[in-house]
């Protein structure tokens, strides 16, 4: 079973993400709010795909606030984490974002929320767990 890190600051959007990857995924989800978590979950290399929040209200790495966009780029940046592909998710979707968002962060997709249309959702993450695992 393929693991996924959702790191989500907000509890209803971690609650629908962890329901839609378990339920119809069929994956292993851990939600967290953590850098350190996840730098710690993905360092393991039980990680198939990190689900990342772009605004994350209290999210700090050494002492400093963090977006999901600077997350990403650390993860990007460690030779341990870079394969593991990210997705970017952000309730502030605009004409453009998407690309101005993988630009500046390095991740491998994007999705806005809410998530609409749950069977898509769930195929994006598997097209990229199965990439990952190729």
């Amino acid at each position: 079973m393929k693991h996924i890190v959702v790191i989500e600051d907000d509890t209803l959007n971690a609650m629908l993400f962890r329901k839609l990857l378990e339920r119809r995924g069929g994956f292993q989800v851990t939600v967290t709010g953590s850098p350190i978590e996840l730098f710690r979950l993905v360092r393991s290399g039980d990680v198939a795909l990190v689900l990342m929040d772009v605004s994350l209200a209290d999210a700090e790495w050494e002492g400093r606030p963090v977006s999901g966009v600077d997350l990403c780029r650390l993860l990007k940046a460690d030779p341990t984490c870079a394969s593991v592909p990210v997705i970017l998710a952000t309730a502030h979707a605009m004409r453009g974002d998407a690309e101005t968002l993988l630009a500046e962060s390095g991740a491998e997709d994007y999705v806005a929320k809410p998530v609409v249309d749950h069977e898509d959702f769930v195929a994006r993450v598997r097209r990229w767990t199965e990439r990952e695992a190729a």
